[in-house]
């Protein structure tokens, strides 16, 4: 592991890191906030994943999160969102290949190759943190926004029992129902649909995938709310399994990092509470 950098904040220590990746055969970035701790202490781990377009360093330098996690000494991880690298296979849009990794291992070729963020964040990147940080993995926690909010609900479905919280951040709570997991699905997977569906928050839950609490934040005046987002879905899911989640409207906040800092606070002081201990 390579350390590109480290900054002091808030009595705690922000770093940006680099190692090769197994999983998705290129060289990954990282960052991680690591509060003052006593030398021996292990800390609770906040997972967040970024949305599309999206890399670690959209959250670690508008986040708005330090001040939050440095009062209630949580460590907080912000993974990439897909492979880099000139020989990483891309795509014209915006929302597919190269920062579009959607958190699930591509069958299809030519993304099967790099295309691992699955197994990344559920495997490969954990056992790194918990070897290099002062990280306690039996109290984690993991949120997301977007994209990142899928794959934060996606990831906690299918790994019961490995997180102790769980909350998003206008998540794509249904990729089976939107343009956004027609797109991505299909060309990393195939066209089989059945396939897609332990990608998708909704039908896990159908399924009986559980969580053991859910805090979703949306922006009212999100633009991508009504064709992308979908967050009735969640709620009809989350009711008709009885799934324990409180999902919030907030009027008039957007998609943007200015809706995410609004409330990254209040998320992390909620994870907090159900990593004591």
């Amino acid at each position: 592991m390579e350390t590109l950098s480290t900054t002091r904040a808030h009595g705690g220590t922000q770093g940006v890191y680099r190692h090769a990746s197994v999983e998705t055969g290129t060289e990954m970035t990282f960052s991680v906030f690591v509060p003052n701790h006593a030398p021996d202490a292990k800390l609770p781990v906040l997972w967040y994943l970024s949305g599309l377009t999206c890399t670690h360093a959209n959250v670690t330098e508008k986040g708005e999160y330090r001040m939050a996690c440095a009062a209630h000494r949580v460590i907080l991880v912000a993974p990439d969102t897909s492979p880099r690298g000139a020989e990483v296979p891309d795509d014209e849009g915006w929302d597919f290949g190269k920062g579009a990794g959607f958190y699930l291992d591509a069958t299809r070729e030519p993304w099967a190759r790099n295309y691992r963020m699955r197994s990344y964040i559920e495997k490969e990147l954990p056992a790194l943190i918990a070897a290099r940080f002062p990280a306690d993995m039996g109290r984690q926690g993991i949120t997301g926004h977007s994209m990142g909010g899928h794959g934060a609900l996606t990831i906690a479905l299918r790994n019961p029992g490995r997180f102790r919280s769980v909350s998003a951040f206008a998540p794509i709570v249904s990729p089976l129902n939107c343009p956004w997991g027609d797109k991505a699905l299909g060309g990393y997977l195939g066209s089989d649909r059945a396939a897609w569906r332990e990608y998708d928050a909704c039908a896990l839950i159908a399924d009986g995938a559980r969580l053991p609490d859910l805090l979703v934040d949306q922006g009212g005046a999100d633009g991508f709310l009504d064709e992308q987002l979908k967050t009735h879905l969640l709620r009809e899911a989350c009711a008709a399994a009885g799934q324990p989640a409180t999902i919030r409207m907030q009027p008039g906040y957007d998609h943007s990092y200015y809706f995410i800092s609004s409330f990254m606070a209040e998320h992390v002081g909620w994870h907090a509470a159900r990593l004591k201990g």
